[in-house]
């Protein structure tokens, strides 16, 4: 049971946190007739890119798949290139399968209910507590970064957040502050905000700004940019590849990558293992009309470092993996590994038919 002086310390910060973000908190297009669709494809998409770059995004999507049903049945293709340059292609992926199953046995609704919702392809703790208190304020924890970051001031508390086991802790600690369900959707989208624009994680926090800040022992004490605690990250893994893009009469060849592995099923170039000279590429095209070389592109995955060098390959013949731009720019998801050597073969094409 708490005492009655930690009684008044939540009660102010529910009451300083809410006051603050109803007069403060942005206008985002998922925050207009909110619900639990709505509500979880800006989940899924905030997940890996910054608040400004979803917007359209998550718009065009709307337009296009309005609800669980339209997504349940989209084409794999229209999905790619709805996400394409988000990245994590496996998130959309997971989406249309969390959506046949909200079809198959939901009558077509996300459930509202946490436990349920963590059943569901794609969804995990925080994307099931974001949807359940945002949408449907259900009285449930929703702990990503900012949460982590804004509760380890408020505590001064130096667990290291990159460890499950303190990630469990926090949601316990944060569920002693949760105000009641009519209040529940603000209030986490409040700690999200708040760990967004004031309480900033790779500068010092604006704390003068802060609502809470009479109530963070890390202000308190002076610490607040010690933490939160964070171990470093492993060192990734490099690999090393030749990309050669093929072009004739205007149009690109585009390979459609495996079922399993990056970039799953997604449209790319032809890719040798290790660095490849140009005379090497010339064994591999000897009847090439050019061979340009282009410029090389490091791409960084969660765990991986591609290191590329590419070449344009001019061929004699084309084949159905041919494409001209117009047609790959309507129908083809081109991943954000592969955009440099597209754009600059797309201005070789122009370049060339002028």
């Amino acid at each position: 049971m708490k005492s009655s002086k930690e009684q008044q310390h939540i009660e102010r910060v529910q009451d300083h946190l809410l006051s603050w973000y109803r007069q403060n908190r942005r206008k985002l297009p998922w925050r207009e007739n909110i619900s639990g669709y709505r509500t979880w494809v800006s989940e899924i998409m905030l997940q890996q890119t910054r608040v400004e770059a979803a917007i359209p995004y998550y718009e065009r999507f709307l337009n296009e798949l309005p609800d669980l049903k339209h997504l349940a049945a989209a084409d794999d293709d229209l999905l790619h290139k709805l996400w394409e340059g988000l990245g994590y292609y496996n998130r959309v992926r997971n989406m249309k399968k969390c959506a046949q199953v909200c079809v198959e046995k939901y009558g077509g609704e996300l459930p509202c209910d946490y436990d349920t919702l963590c059943t569901l392809p794609g969804i995990g703790p925080y994307t099931a507590g974001a949807v359940a208190s945002i949408a449907f304020h259900q009285r449930v924890c929703a702990v990503d970064g900012n949460v982590l970051r804004v509760f380890s001031r408020i505590l001064e508390n130096r667990e290291d957040i990159s460890k499950e086991a303190t990630k469990k802790h926090y949601k316990e600690y944060v569920g002693c502050y949760l105000p009641q369900e009519e209040d529940m959707s603000d209030f986490n989208q409040a700690i999200m905000e708040l760990g967004a624009l004031i309480c900033l994680p790779n500068h010092p926090p604006l704390c003068t700004q802060c609502p809470l800040r009479q109530e963070c022992k890390a202000y308190a004490h002076g610490t607040q940019n010690e933490l939160p605690i964070k171990a470093g990250k492993k060192e990734r893994r490099i690999e090393t590849y030749t990309v050669l893009v093929c072009v004739c009469d205007g149009k690109m060849a585009l390979m459609q990558r495996p079922a399993k592995g990056l970039l799953a099923n997604l449209y790319g170039f032809a890719m040798q293992e290790g660095k490849l000279t140009s005379k090497a590429v010339r064994k591999i095209y000897p009847k090439a009309a050019h061979i340009v070389r282009l410029r090389p592109h490091v791409h960084v995955f969660s765990h991986v470092e591609w290191h590329m060098e590419a070449f344009l390959v001019e061929t004699s013949e084309t084949d159905e993996n041919y494409h001209t731009i117009e047609e790959i720019t309507e129908q083809y998801a081109v991943p954000s590994a592969f955009q440099p050597f597209y754009q600059a073969s797309c201005e070789w094409i122009r370049a060339k038919e002028q």
